[in-house]
């Protein structure tokens, strides 16, 4: 059954805008909000920007690591969260950055992408073993209409030390911008993570590289980057952008969540 991100996301942007909302639990957003930090807190959290994203937005990203470090109880939360994020018709990104070989890269493929307790829409994915080695997430991803997002150019502030290489004169983010389109085709089902935070010449990018592929674009609103600059940073790649938002929209504490998600919708124009 076709049920990913890659095959909903052009009626997501036609419904309600491309804007994606993360659910990210740290220890220090748990105390700020009077929360308590475990895997109970980090659930009611997560419920309460999931009932304020639906029908605001269309797309959600848990980071799985502030689920993860409660170990099992903390899993059991992020099952439900995507379970009940799933329910109220929210497509779900499992920020995992998972990537490895062979049969493992099959485990994390069958774990997030197939159908089970913890199946999401998207997953991202880390590059370093090379295109090849992902091959098992971008096959399960081609089977149910999903999108693995590779990362491409981060926003960390030593990213360049490592993604500034280049290779037969192409940047290392080019390359793999590339290869995700070889990947991809017109299906959707390969992506990429390009930070906002940085200008797309400075991480080695132009925006024809881009062009076609679905974008996830962290580091809107907290991290520094405005969503009224959106088209500014991404050029003509900007249709298939999904800028993403997340510290930004608990600022003013949780009763102003659905606020804060208006007045991000309000940026881009929404």
């Amino acid at each position: 059954m076709v049920t990913g991100l890659g095959a909903r996301f052009d009626s997501i942007v036609e419904a309600v805008g491309p804007l994606c909302v993360g659910i990210d639990p740290s220890a220090d957003t748990l105390v700020s909000l009077g929360l308590a930090d475990t895997a109970d807190g980090a659930l009611e959290f997560a419920r309460t920007i999931t009932a304020a994203a639906t029908s605001r937005v269309g797309i959600v990203k848990p980071q799985v690591a502030y689920f993860e470090r409660f170990g099992s109880v903390g899993i059991a939360a992020l099952e439900t969260v995507i379970l009940e994020s799933r329910e109220a018709g929210l497509a779900v990104i499992a920020d995992a950055k998972r990537g490895d070989i062979g049969s493992t890269m099959q485990g994390y493929s069958d774990a997030w992408l197939a159908d089970g307790p913890l199946q999401s829409d998207a997953l991202t994915v880390n590059p370093y073993q090379g295109f090849e080695a992902l091959e098992p997430a971008f096959s399960r991803a081609a089977s149910v209409g999903a999108t693995v997002f590779v990362l491409c150019a981060t926003s960390n502030t030593d990213a360049n030390d490592l993604q500034g290489a280049s290779l037969a004169g192409s940047s290392l983010p080019a390359i793999v911008a590339r290869y995700a389109k070889e990947y991809s085709g017109d299906a959707s089902t390969v992506g990429v993570v390009v930070g906002a935070t940085r200008d797309l010449a400075e991480a080695g990018l132009t925006a024809e590289d881009l062009a076609g592929l679905l974008v996830l674009a962290p580091g809107f609103g907290a991290q520094g980057a405005s969503l009224t600059d959106l088209r500014e940073i991404f050029g003509t790649a900007t249709p298939r952008v999904i800028p993403s938002v997340s510290r930004s929209v608990v600022r003013s504490g949780l009763a102003s969540v659905a606020n804060s998600i208006d007045e991000h919708l309000q940026e881009l124009g929404l």
